[in-house]
């Protein structure tokens, strides 16, 4: 019988089926809120929202924080509220005052 071209046997794995990469599988780990039993989270509890920003005072994602949806939108809200009030930085402190590289005041 004749080989078709294009087709694969069906024994090979296809690619699909090694999604994860090296090293990447295993399971999500555990939303802290959910696990601690906190339906809401707290704007004035700064030391949790510190520890879900970055260095540079961004919003880290929620695959990096390992929150459930619900509770990373909350989460995010917070900070944005914590932000308003002062309680937490927009930027990282100390940064610098210059805009980015390249964009300077010509004159």
């Amino acid at each position: 019988m004749a080989r078709q071209r294009g087709r694969q046997p069906a024994g090979n794995s296809r690619k699909r089926d090694n999604k994860r990469g090296p090293g990447g599988g295993g399971r999500r780990k555990p939303c802290p809120f959910c696990r601690d039993k906190i339906d809401l989270v707290d704007y004035k509890d700064t030391a949790s929202l510190r520890r879900s920003m970055s260095d540079k005072g961004k919003i880290r994602s929620a695959r990096i924080t390992g929150c459930c949806r619900r509770h990373q939108s909350q989460l995010a809200r917070a900070i944005k509220r914590a932000r308003e009030l002062a309680l937490l930085p927009y930027v990282a402190p100390g940064g610098d005052a210059v805009g980015p590289p390249g964009r300077r005041d010509r004159s």
